[in-house]
């Protein structure tokens, strides 16, 4: 089960509380760190979580200064911990714009959890689902033109092989947004063709164990069809037709 979550809403549990936005990323960090033992005691296989869209280079320099500080602070920290708990963390989005420390941090903390297998944990920095089609279609191109690539083997399958996911792991199942807003942000827009949407008032602060385990036994009470029809449907159409 992939589960795929827009984490929103620090900014606004901090102003409820009467703190300066930072301390709001500060408690949403805390939420992260609670949602990845949650899952990987919900037998979620794979978790992908939202942590800095290409539009949030948008947003105030200090506070983006601050956002990378708690990155940094937090997988520096945690990345053993990861990997004892099985933990494989992935980065998706692009790295141009990153800093070199940055990267450092990333690429030691994907080398260091690579054989983890319990959850496979992707966080999206400097993410967004149009930048990576876009990228994706532009290495296609490059394949084709240096040889690499047949242009008649250009299928659904391979393009998602040149995608940010890991190769061979699922699209998601269940997308939730917290923090009330009702959109999807540019968030995994070639990935969530037939995921499941959840949407929730809860901030991104708030949001825990209890309500990530709501949220999947939401999921499994859903009839998934996948644009056909499941045996029961089947059966009752044929039923239908018998009678007719």
């Amino acid at each position: 089960m992939h589960i795929a979550i827009i984490m929103d809403g620090n900014g606004r549990w901090a102003q409820k509380q009467e703190l300066p936005r930072t301390m709001g990323h500060r408690a949403g960090v805390l939420a992260v760190e609670e949602c990845v033992r949650a899952a990987a005691n919900l037998n979620v296989t794979d978790l992908t979580l939202y942590a800095f869209s290409t539009e949030n280079w948008k947003r105030p320099r200090p506070e983006i200064s601050a956002l990378f500080r708690l990155f940094n602070g937090y997988f520096k920290n945690k990345a053993r911990e990861l990997k004892t708990e099985g933990v494989s963390v992935r980065f998706i989005g692009r790295r141009d714009k990153l800093s070199k420390a940055v990267l450092k941090t990333m690429h030691e903390v994907e080398t260091l959890t690579k054989g983890g297998t319990r959850l496979i944990l992707n966080i999206g920095i400097d993410y967004g689902g149009r930048d990576e089609i876009l990228r994706t279609t532009n290495k296609l191109i490059d394949g084709v033109l240096t040889g690499k690539i047949s242009q008649s083997d250009i299928d659904e399958s391979l393009f998602l092989k040149y995608t940010d996911l890991p190769f061979n792991r699922p699209d998601p199942d269940l997308i939730i947004r917290t923090g009330g807003d009702r959109r999807l942000s540019n968030f995994m827009l070639w990935h969530a063709a037939y995921s499941e949407i959840e949407f929730t008032d809860t901030l991104w602060p708030d949001f825990d164990h209890n309500h990530l385990a709501k949220s999947i036994e939401g999921l499994n009470s859903r009839n998934r069809r996948f644009g056909g029809l499941k045996n029961s449907d089947k059966i009752q159409n044929k039923k239908s037709g018998e009678n007719n």
